[in-house]
């Protein structure tokens, strides 16, 4: 056990988990996530070697953690860390099967994204405080959330943006903008490569935070650091946490009435640009979603957006019979 009374993982799954990280470009995050539901095997399997589990042992696993209170959504994803791994490790360990391929995952209930209106999110990108500001750090939040918004990103992809794209001996770029072209290239979940527009605003707002940036680029820095588009205070590449801290900072002094985290703007683009195009594989796309049907739940939310405007302007919506 470590310190934390954990249980050692074994050389296969920190191999399987470094092979994501550095060939499938997973986010710290996501891996962490992964890192603690292969703890959950092993201690459910007692230490015993994975190679010896079989489909019954699966099924028996989740319906323990099932009963011990585990939720639906948990589950899934436990099951999918399970699977993905010995996808990966079977053949290796020449395993008859992956014990937990067909292994049906409890079904989810899917609760709707949370998005700001058009209005709330005029009223945050147009917010004073963000607006007349000069200084490197006002004029980086300004582009750093105007091209959240305009361009859809997830917050691990827009601090793994990059000035330009980047490939050394030991560094190649996950992301990068393209001002000559208006894109923003990205690489998403699973390590799928999508390009995205960037809006006139947002341009305009980066070709600012460039002319600013060298106030907050360090003289010599790694190659991680020297080439990312957004810095930090001390110059290093910005943190996700500092991204939530900035903007949840803009919200309280724009007034808005909700909290705002940063995936709330992909929401807000993704829904904003759904209720004018109405073209849901093209939203697709630009948000890297592997699945439509995860971009179907903007259009529920798209008819929200119009029920609420019928119940607000209809003279009979509430009126009772």
């Amino acid at each position: 056990m470590t310190e934390a009374n954990e249980p050692l993982l074994p050389e296969s799954t920190v191999l399987w988990l470094t092979h994501l990280e550095r060939n499938r470009r997973y986010s710290v995050h996501t891996l962490e996530a992964y890192r603690r539901d292969l703890q959950q095997l092993v201690r459910l399997h007692e230490g015993k070697p994975l190679e010896q589990i079989v489909n019954g042992n699966i099924r028996h696993y989740l319906g323990r953690l099932h009963a011990q209170g585990h939720s639906a959504r948990s589950l899934a994803r436990m099951l999918a860390a399970w699977r993905g791994f010995f996808k990966w490790w079977a053949p290796q360990a020449k395993m008859p099967a992956n014990p937990a391929a067909d292994v049906r995952a409890p079904k989810i209930k899917r609760s709707l994204p949370k998005a700001l209106s058009v209005d709330q999110t005029q009223a945050l990108l147009d917010a004073t405080v963000l607006t007349t500001r000069t200084d490197p750090v006002g004029l980086r939040d300004r582009a750093m959330f105007e091209l959240f918004y305009s361009s859809g990103l997830r917050l691990s992809e827009l601090v793994s943006l990059d000035l330009q794209y980047t490939q050394a001996k030991e560094y190649t770029s996950a992301g990068w903008i393209d001002l000559a072209e208006q894109e923003v290239h990205v690489l998403g979940k699973g390590g799928k490569r999508r390009s995205v527009p960037i809006g006139a605003q947002a341009r305009t707002s980066l070709v600012q935070w460039l002319e600013a940036r060298p106030a907050l680029a360090l003289t010599q820095a790694p190659e991680t650091d020297a080439t990312a588009l957004f810095l930090g205070a001390r110059g290093r590449r910005i943190s996700p946490r500092v991204v939530q801290s900035q903007l949840t900072r803009l919200a309280l002094v724009a007034g808005l009435p909700t909290h705002v985290h940063p995936h709330v703007l992909r929401h807000s683009f993704a829904s904003h640009v759904l209720q004018s195009a109405q073209d849901l594989r093209a939203v697709q796309e630009m948000l890297g979603h592997a699945n439509i049907s995860t971009t179907q739940l903007y259009t529920r939310l798209d008819f929200q957006h119009l029920a609420r405007a019928y119940d607000s302007a209809h003279p009979r919506a509430g009126r009772k019979s």
